[in-house]
């Protein structure tokens, strides 16, 4: 199993990181190892994800690296990470994301 982010859920990830960094960089650093150990399981456990509660007929999941949100769907022995929010915002329906976003997910 591969873990492929979309463009938009890499620029999401990098924003965060750079936002975390501005006011403490080491936070950034442990932010970067915990999500990297959370997508290393996912890797190995695709199914370990939640439900979105959200949109609970989705066939996305999530996982969660404090206080991020990092949504993703399994596809042909993939595990594409499709956007990734902060806790406090309140996520749309991944499924209704443009398909050249998701590459046909």
């Amino acid at each position: 199993m591969k873990i492929v982010f979309t463009p938009s859920a890499r620029d999401q990830f990098l924003r965060a990181l750079a936002y975390i960094r501005r006011d403490k960089p080491s936070a950034a650093v442990s932010f970067r190892q915990k999500a990297g150990k959370v997508l290393v399981r996912l890797r190995d456990y695709p199914g370990s994800g939640r439900i979105l509660p959200e949109f609970p007929d989705s066939r996305y999941r999530e996982v969660i690296v404090t206080p991020y949100r990092f949504f993703y769907r399994e596809k042909d022995d993939i595990v594409w990470i499709v956007a990734v929010w902060h806790g406090a915002q309140i996520p749309e329906d991944p499924a209704e994301k443009p398909a050249a976003v998701l590459h046909n997910l």
